[in-house]
């Protein structure tokens, strides 16, 4: 039946719509590209951030807003194994000295952009994979990897 037909009964059929849970009405909405700022400039500051942290010179709470709490609670095992490392290698913590590379990025679909940020320090070349999400008009890390 059709909004608007009535029931074989006589009464009015009453279209039924699936209740939306308090996830999808509060949760985090997914956002267009369009909506979005330049990710360049994300990216290159959350690979700064990461490279930091993981030598002990940030703190992880200063880029918590930017990421998810999968990719916090990894970046968190990260720290506490490089630190235990720095600290059996009897290392204090250090500001790293590097140089930001090539950014290279894709946008596998609308809303999210996939890079690959190279990072040139003394020693040597590493790449920092991060995928954004935007989510509430602003961009969200949901992958970050140091390789």
């Amino acid at each position: 039946m059709r909004g608007g037909e009535t029931a074989a009964d006589g009464s009015a059929a009453r279209a039924i719509t699936p209740r939306l849970d308090d996830e999808e009405l509060f949760g985090r909405q997914p956002a267009p590209t369009r909506e979005l700022p330049d990710p360049r400039p994300l990216l290159e500051n959350l690979t700064r951030c990461v490279i930091e942290i993981i030598a002990g010179a940030r703190d992880l709470e200063q880029i918590a807003r930017w990421v998810d709490d999968a990719v916090y609670a990894t970046l968190l095992k990260r720290v506490v194994i490089s630190a235990q490392a720095r600290q059996a290698a009897r290392r204090p913590a250090a500001r790293p000295v590097f140089t930001l590379g090539t950014v290279s990025l894709c946008e596998p679909r609308d809303g999210v952009v996939e890079a690959v940020v190279v990072v040139r320090g003394r020693a040597r070349t590493r790449a920092v994979a991060i995928r954004l999400e935007g989510l509430d008009r602003r961009w969200r890390a949901t992958a970050i990897h140091v390789l």
